[in-house]
């Protein structure tokens, strides 16, 4: 830290990304990314004459991509925004949502850039620790002023909650924004974009970077009332105007309209998804429910740290979370069957290990 960086942002722990190891190649399983390349749709929109403009700025409201979002989620394209990633769309919340004495109320497990933006933007923070089963208790989120971010399905843990749990949430104060981000939401869960047309406090932030297959592509989207779109790009003008390239709109479009691809590519997940966890199951491993495409497992013979090195070390990299409930679990992205198939035999030498 130089003695010029502000004393207000002195104490701030920033966001640490998943591991990106450049000095040898591991089967990645760390940072819940698609293990299946984009679409050939997506990667003919990234090779067309979009290419040959780049030296023109691109549209600032990307348009015919939120068009296309608007169509797919049967919405008006003034019900949605198009940022960098769904982070920025979750930044872009905070700042809007929060401060003037507004805080920001979130579970104690769930995405780790909740308590950074907090930080960031000087809001004050409410955390709602989930039950002994990892589950969000609903009531604790009613009767409470802050502006409420769930991440559904849970960032860390892919656990979901039921459409009209979210529902309950969002109509006992309308005179509160409730964020419900759906990152995960392609695997299994239940969306709230429904629900936006009831409930003008409701925002849904989603993200290309899973179910999409464009993580790389830094793509993400929020979906709700007129007004409250307004207010994100309030504070997107304010800070980032050309926030989406021209060639991520392309790839974006694209995949939107490839609906066979998605479906193709989400079912081959879930499906892997089921057949890893019981293999993971039948090893003793506590496994969650999960509705994401990656599964939080603990082994009461083994440390999480422990389990983390050890697989690192025959080259599979899983997640090691921070939270200290969640603290001898890792967190497993689903790649291919091939990729889970190596995993569980590893899970295997080590465990024999043990013995």
């Amino acid at each position: 830290m130089s003695i010029y960086f502000t004393p207000d942002l002195s104490a701030l722990k920033p966001y640490v990304p998943g591991e990106q190891p450049k000095d040898r190649k591991y089967i990645k399983l760390n940072t819940n990314e698609s293990p299946f390349p984009p679409s050939q749709e997506v990667i003919k929109a990234v090779c067309s004459e979009e290419a040959l403009r780049l030296n023109l700025y691109p549209d600032p409201d990307a348009g015919e991509l939120c068009e296309a979002l608007a169509q797919r989620y049967g919405v008006s394209k003034e019900n949605v925004i198009c940022t960098n990633g769904s982070d920025e769309a979750l930044a872009f919340a905070f700042r809007a949502f929060c401060g003037s004495g507004r805080g920001a109320a979130f579970a104690d497990i769930t995405y780790g850039f909740y308590p950074v933006y907090c930080d960031l933007y000087g809001i004050k923070r409410t955390i709602l620790p989930v039950q002994d089963d990892l589950t969000i208790k609903a009531d604790d989120y009613i009767g409470i002023p802050e502006t409420v971010f769930i991440a559904n399905p849970n960032a860390q843990t892919g656990l979901s909650l039921p459409l009209d749990v979210i529902e309950k949430i969002v109509g006992s104060d309308k005179n509160r924004v409730v964020v419900a981000d759906e990152a995960y939401v392609d695997f299994g869960g239940e969306s709230a974009v429904g629900l936006t047309k009831r409930y003008p406090n409701l925002l849904i932030i989603g993200t290309f970077s899973k179910s999409r297959s464009l993580a790389g592509g830094r793509l993400g989207f929020a979906i709700g009332d007129r007004e409250l779109i307004s207010d994100l790009n309030t504070v997107r003008y304010s800070f980032h105007p050309y926030n989406i390239n021209r060639l991520t709109m392309a790839a974006g479009i694209a995949a939107v309209g490839d609906t066979g691809y998605f479906a193709e590519c989400v079912n081959e997940i879930i499906k892997v998804r089921a057949m890893t966890r019981q293999a993971l199951i039948k090893r003793g491993f506590d496994v969650t429910d999960s509705r994401g495409n990656f599964l939080l497992a603990a082994n009461k013979k083994i440390s999480g740290r422990e389990l983390y090195s050890r697989l690192k070390d025959m080259g599979v990299l899983v997640r090691l979370l921070p939270d200290d409930r969640i603290k001898d679990h890792i967190r497993i992205t689903i790649g291919t069957q091939d990729q889970m198939d190596t995993l569980i035999r590893c899970v295997d030498v080590i465990l024999k290990g043990l013995v």
